[in-house]
């Protein structure tokens, strides 16, 4: 999947990639469930071995616009692997206490630790993203919070983390349509407010926001991907394809055992 990988260096134009494509899978839409469901197994074995082994850290960021579908991406990614070694952090409106602080320090104690897989549901990347749309602080200091994101991710990877950006690209259409299924449907209504309309409004000041960030902080060691996400079953395909290659990556092995076990038997 590293047509959708952005090298560092990259300035990203939102309107220039598609969030229908599908290229890197030529199957039909049962099929790449199907593949999904065949990498959600092996991401069940991968991660088992990571906890054992305990050595190594995966952080996950998920952005997107609403809608966009991270809740519905960590569930069918993550579906069946061990909870003892997996965490969701999710980032709303800062609290009175977080604001006293600077902008990092309500996220730092969420990041993983040896074994864990930790995923951002909304993540430190919103101090250049809302804070940027709705002008919450000046200009002056969230142009400096680039450099300030790509040196905390440069902390935890030179101290062992292995981070992953994904960004879930749907259309302003998409969207439309999910935001008027969730007024449609009546179990759905409690995912709705009227404030999505209100941020709705605020579409194009988010693209260029979110392409600012992208190209600001996609690094070797940190990259962001972009993922066409209008497809659902693509949008999951792609992501636990990156992350299964991650974590082979890693050339994971369950740790050898603390004395020789040959003919211990249990009476």
């Amino acid at each position: 999947m590293d047509s959708y990988r952005v090298e560092e260096g990259t300035r990203v134009n939102l309107a220039e990639r598609d969030p229908d494509d599908r290229s890197e899978f030529t199957g039909t839409k049962q099929a790449g469930e199907k593949a999904t469901t065949q990498l959600n197994k092996r991401l069940e074995e991968l991660q088992e071995m990571l906890w054992a082994d305990h050595s190594h850290r995966l952080l996950v960021v998920l952005q997107a616009m609403d809608t966009g579908g991270k809740d519905g991406t960590i569930r069918r990614v993550l579906e069946g692997v061990n909870p003892v070694g997996v965490r969701v952090a999710s980032f709303k409106r800062p609290t009175d206490p977080e604001l006293a602080h600077d902008y990092l320090w309500r996220v730092h104690p969420h990041v993983p630790g040896d074994g864990e897989i930790v995923v951002f549901n909304r993540s430190h990347y919103e101090d250049v993203l809302v804070v940027r749309v709705h002008d919450l602080v000046a200009q002056s200091r969230w142009e400096k919070r680039y450099r300030h994101l790509v040196e905390f991710e440069r902390l935890l990877t030179d101290e062992g983390t292995t981070i992953v950006k994904f960004f879930l690209h749907i259309s302003k259409e998409e969207q439309r349509l999910r935001l008027q299924a969730r007024i449609d449907d009546p179990t759905k209504h409690w995912k709705f407010s009227m404030a999505d309309l209100d941020e709705r409004k605020h579409w194009d000041d988010y693209q260029r926001a979110y392409e600012e960030a992208i190209s600001n902080t996609s690094t070797a060691s940190a990259p962001w991907y972009v993922v066409p996400a209008n497809r659902k079953w693509y949008r999951d395909l792609v992501v636990s394809s990156v992350l299964v290659e991650i974590l082979e990556k890693m050339e994971l092995r369950y740790p050898s055992p603390e004395s020789d076990l040959s003919g211990v038997e249990v009476e």
